[in-house]
């Protein structure tokens, strides 16, 4: 039996789905990705010694950014009103880890909005650090948790 792939009509063609009868929960998805960079990218983000400012800050800012866009980026995405979008970047011994939890109360799920800004992060410290590091790396961007949570009524 072939598998029923959710964003399909009956004929194969793109259909965006139909969340309406969906009960509207809490919901939260924590996404993460690294860059690599050489050890002279590390040391002058550590030192906040980049020509275009302050790498880290600005990443966080454009995560956010990006994953308030992310049903305008990915064509069949609901727009979701999005709770909270925390954007967390980390400095390691090879390079950036990025970190991001995101919540919603809807119907559907918000991992895309995480994967969207863990991504969008990763590519602004690529454009910062372009001009000093030609040897960078973005990978390893995964879905970590999602959850859903009943909404309690006070």
């Amino acid at each position: 039996m072939k598998p029923t792939l959710s964003h399909t009509d009956s004929t194969g063609k793109a259909d965006m789905v139909d969340v309406s009868n969906k009960i509207t929960q809490i919901r939260t998805a924590t996404a993460r990705g690294h860059i690599t960079l050489s050890p002279e990218t590390i040391s002058l983000i550590r030192e906040n010694q980049m020509k275009k400012g302050d790498v880290l800050t600005v990443a966080e800012i454009a995560g956010i950014q990006g994953g308030k866009k992310t049903s305008e980026l990915i064509p069949l995405c609901h727009p979701l009103q999005i709770t909270k979008m925390d954007v967390r970047t980390e400095l390691d011994n090879t390079g950036v880890l990025v970190q991001v939890t995101a919540k919603c109360i809807g119907q559907t799920g918000i991992e895309m909005e995480a994967l969207t800004a863990v991504s969008i992060s990763l590519l602004t410290i690529y454009d910062m650090c372009k001009a000093v590091d030609k040897s960078m790396v973005i990978g390893n961007i995964s879905l970590i948790e999602k959850i859903k949570e009943k909404i309690e009524h006070r």
